[in-house]
């Protein structure tokens, strides 16, 4: 099972590994593993529907689902939170698909490159009438990423270290933590829900952490507070300093098309198919097989500014934003405002109640 797009034109694409052996360890680190999360991804076309309008329920109907919302939770016995880059934007991390996210506006670059291409080829042809030589673009050039492109990755790989968890995952945490949602699937990248607090056993993280290294051999997870860099499971360099204290550590991103980490998104299947009702938080769902895990269970509600290819089958769609949505789910489930002045929980540096699970 593999990380894909929704509109995936592609039947197979070789998985890319950025470690060579042949190069000395301390390049390699210098080289590749400083680089931002977005900037390490392989470069790969098809990165789905990009740039939808957003829109917004009118205050009526939002208050309306709003109390819908509420009832179907209070109803639900085995309530699945799933979660995208939408929950993070209020940290200051952009999306990916949204009206200025990381890969609409990669897009937009891609766009106004090829018509420039095309204005300068049509000069150059031009000037054939004076003897010239017209110029011709390289096939090379042209795959590799502008360095416009290459700053907005990086201003989006910056936000990573200083962002704190939102009031969403804030009120995600505390839910869970008082029983009345049971589970979290999040397709982020970033650590903020960990960062929140939220317990590893409570949590399938799909595609990995840039915070997270694995040791190779009993599988504990440790959690740093920096960016471990690496990408499609490398060594870090680092060694396990918990459970068997002798195994390598390796980063747990996933690249374009690397299998799913099989125990979290057998868990993630699990929940999703206990569940009365799934609430998707600020994902766009159009990732998978993340993206179906929502219709196994009995019900599902969006919420989410832009059109998912899931909207059809939801139990209804709130087009509001998550922040707004989670605070009046917090006051209608009782929690006084002093809540989000709350201290949060600690925070797990590694995971030893899950060290055994997450070896399988």
């Amino acid at each position: 099972i593999k990380k894909t797009c929704t509109d995936e034109s592609h039947s197979h694409r070789q998985r890319i590994s950025f470690f060579n052996p042949q190069i000395p360890r301390y390049i390699y680190q210098k080289c590749f593993m400083s680089a931002g999360y977005a900037s390490r991804l392989s470069a790969y076309s098809n990165k789905g529907v990009c740039g939808l309008p957003e829109n917004f329920d009118t205050k009526r109907s939002l208050d309306l689902k709003l109390k819908k919302l509420s009832k179907v939770i209070n109803e639900a016995k085995h309530v699945v939170v799933m979660t995208g880059a939408g929950i993070s934007t209020g940290a200051g991390i952009p999306d990916f698909r949204g009206p200025k996210g990381v890969w609409t506006l990669e897009k937009q670059k891609q766009k106004k490159s090829k018509k420039d291409a095309k204005k300068n080829q049509s000069i150059n042809a031009n000037s054939d009438c004076n003897g010239n030589k017209a110029a011709t673009t390289s096939p090379s050039l042209s795959k590799k990423r502008s360095h416009a492109e290459m700053e907005s990755f990086h201003n989006h790989d910056n936000d990573f270290a200083s962002a704190k968890p939102t009031l969403t995952h804030r009120a995600i945490t505390r839910l869970i933590q008082d029983e009345s949602i049971q589970f979290c699937v999040t397709q982020n990248v970033d650590g903020l829900h960990r960062r929140s607090g939220l317990k590893r056993k409570n949590l399938a993280i799909l595609h990995g952490c840039v915070f997270t290294e694995k040791c190779e051999q009993c599988g504990t997870e440790h959690f740093r507070d920096y960016d471990v860099g690496g990408m499609s499971f490398q060594l870090t360099g680092r060694t396990c300093e918990h459970g068997c204290k002798k195994g390598g550590l390796r980063d747990t991103l996933l690249d374009w098309e690397d299998e799913l980490p099989k125990y979290d998104f057998e868990r993630a299947g699990q929940e999703c198919a206990k569940a009365d009702l799934c609430i998707c938080l600020g994902t766009s769902l159009r990732i998978e097989p993340a993206g179906s895990l929502p219709t196994y269970a009995k019900k599902f509600v969006i919420v989410n500014l832009q059109e998912t290819p899931y909207d059809g089958r939801a139990e209804f769609v709130v087009r509001a934003p998550v922040d707004v949505v989670m605070r009046d789910v917090m006051k209608r489930q009782g929690y006084g405002a002093s809540w989000e002045n709350e201290e949060m929980p600690a925070v797990e540096t590694w995971s030893e109640d899950c060290s055994d699970f997450l070896s399988k």
